[in-house]
């Protein structure tokens, strides 16, 4: 979704400084964005940095200042998000906390990086990007999801709380949480390389023992299964997550700068997430029962796990 946000900001002549964790992925964001000849004056720059490390940031933050020539930005989008470490029984430590602190602590270390610059504009807005499990913290039956769930409603928690600190503090400065739902991005791979320190489609053996165990949890039988077989479901999963979705990635753009420009501060994407929201505000009490997702599932068209 990053890459199609930049491309879309672009268009509509801002200019635009990126970051990411992969110098292959930004140099291929540049390229689509600069495919039309771009207005006179913008500019577009990239840089390499981990949002979980404030050190990292506040390098990015100086980047920006010097290669874009200015001491202030009026949007910032911390949109970095990975999943992986669902569960605090079968995934380590560090891969819990390794989502956990991109997830929320990219949100947060965002803020409190870029906020002088956005103090110093005329007008200014913050968009952070929670998730449909922001608000419920469920993929579905036997897969535990306890990291990116958390991350996400701190996400949701904060922006929420943001709202009245920046009334109170710097009132030129709006605020928006995104709450997509399933949209079609490259999340799936791209998380487990980040976890896995990997450019390589291939798991490693301990992640086929993890995809076995997922796909246990969820009432599959793998006995049976070679280690080639669940390295193809893998990747199945993966294409099928970005090329199967409800709403693609430009489409959930759209909708997002056009709820930034209308000051909106919650900011639903997709007809999932509209129909999750409702179904969870109306009953909160059922919302984790097995009943409450098959038939969820059912409706929008989500693959049961």
């Amino acid at each position: 979704m990053g890459r199609e946000l930049a491309r879309q900001l672009v268009a509509e002549g801002c200019n635009v400084a990126m970051c990411d964790v992969s110098m292959h992925e930004m140099a291929e964001t540049k390229r689509l964005c600069e495919v039309e000849k771009l207005p006179q004056g913008l500019r577009i720059t990239t840089h390499l940095a981990d949002v979980a490390d404030e050190s990292q940031l506040l390098r990015f933050r100086d980047e920006v200042a010097e290669q874009q020539a200015t001491d202030k930005i009026h949007l910032l989008f911390n949109n970095a998000g990975i999943g992986g470490g669902g569960s605090l029984f079968t995934n380590s430590r560090e891969q819990w906390e390794r989502t956990f602190n991109i997830c929320w602590g990219g949100v947060y270390l965002g803020t409190r990086t870029f906020l002088p610059m956005l103090q110093r504009a005329d007008a200014a807005h913050i968009v952070n990007t929670s998730s449909v499990n922001g608000f419920w913290a469920s993929v579905g039956l036997g897969v535990a999801h306890t990291a990116y769930s958390a991350a996400k409603f701190a996400v949701k928690g904060f922006t929420e709380a943001l709202l009245n600190d920046l009334r109170l503090n710097a009132p030129h400065i709006k605020c928006s949480v995104v709450m997509p739902g399933h949209i079609g991005t490259s999340i799936v791979s791209n998380s487990r390389k980040v976890q896995s320190g990997t450019e390589s489609d291939q798991l490693n053996p301990n992640e086929i023992a993890q995809a076995r165990q997922r796909l246990q949890g969820m009432g599959i039988d793998t006995a049976s299964m070679s280690d080639a077989d669940i390295q193809q479901i893998a990747l199945d999963r993966a294409r099928s997550f970005r090329d199967e979705a409800p709403m693609t990635a430009a489409a959930a753009v759209k909708i997002i700068l056009d709820g930034v420009k209308a000051e909106r501060w919650r900011i639903l994407v997709g007809d999932d997430a509209h129909k999750l929201d409702e179904r969870v505000r109306k009953s909160p009490e059922q919302a984790y029962d097995p009943e409450f997702y098959k038939s969820f599932a059912e409706e929008v068209g989500w693959r049961l796990g």
